[in-house]
């Protein structure tokens, strides 16, 4: 991997206003990109704003395509790969929580979250595909919040070849030092275990709906400490700049990667 910016952003997003909530992506974007960043990561449910029940009402089969060709136009804009969060209507009855993947060229991908919280399950579909995405020589996975606490699937998505993980949040309860404490439990681990870099963010501030965000964004080393952090009341663009050697001296220690010591044959 060669060297990368990528910015974490800490975002109030209000759910329906999905215009509003674009503009303040596009602006936020365009902070990043005048630090150097070349991937930048919004939170879970960016665009859309946070809906537990009744995601029918701030989010229809016809917005999901207008957020995407958005998305598409402001990455070519700036020439940025953008991950935002939405919800997106596929082939199934109930929707998805997903993260759209969009570059200067348009869709990267779609990741649709896999293992849906106990209070998700009863709104939403569950996705089926736990696969990394590549740009140019860029691969990396996404997680979304509750599946960052799944530690098989960093280590499926670092197995297949992912250098770097997302993993944006739209997680409430707490404050920030509280919220901060808690990532730093697993979300380490997780870089550490797989030797890869993991970039988090969460939404930030209260919304309509009474929940409140702590605003909470870090940036890990594929050795696990932290490069870059941020946890506070207000909306931030946390820039870090992931160093390839530090990926390739993780790896080539005998000591420090772990994945090719793996026994597959006693795991079944």
């Amino acid at each position: 991997m060669d060297n990368l910016k990528v910015a974490a952003v800490c975002m109030g997003s209000v759910p329906g206003e999905i215009h509003g909530n674009l503009e303040k992506i596009e602006a936020l974007a365009l902070e990043a990109s005048e630090s150097e960043a070349d991937v930048v990561c919004f939170p879970e449910f960016s665009v859309t704003g946070y809906a537990l029940d009744c995601p029918d009402l701030i989010c229809s089969r016809e917005d999901s395509q207008r957020i995407t060709d958005r998305l598409c136009r402001i990455s070519a804009d700036l020439d940025l790969i953008i991950l935002a969060g939405f919800i997106e209507y596929a082939a199934e009855l109930r929707p998805h929580i997903t993260q759209v993947i969009t570059g200067p060229e348009g869709i990267i991908g779609l990741h649709r979250k896999t293992h849906l919280g106990p209070t998700e399950r009863k709104f939403y579909e569950e996705g089926q595909v736990i696969s990394p995405f590549t740009y140019g020589d860029l691969c990396f996975g996404v997680e979304l919040c509750y599946e960052a606490h799944f530690p098989e699937i960093s280590t499926t998505l670092a197995l297949k070849g992912a250098d770097i993980l997302f993993v944006p949040h739209a997680s409430p309860r707490g404050s920030p030092e509280e919220k901060l404490k808690s990532w730093k439990r697993h979300l380490p681990a997780r870089a550490f275990d797989n030797g890869l870099f993991v970039v988090a963010c969460n939404q930030v501030g209260r919304n309509p709906s009474g929940l409140h965000f702590p605003g909470v964004a870090l940036v890990l080393g594929p050795d696990g400490l932290l490069l870059e952090w941020y946890a506070g009341e207000e909306e931030k663009v946390v820039v870090a700049e992931l160093k390839g050697d530090d990926l390739k001296n993780v790896r080539e220690h005998r000591m420090k990667y772990f994945l090719p010591e793996r026994r597959e044959e006693l795991y079944e």
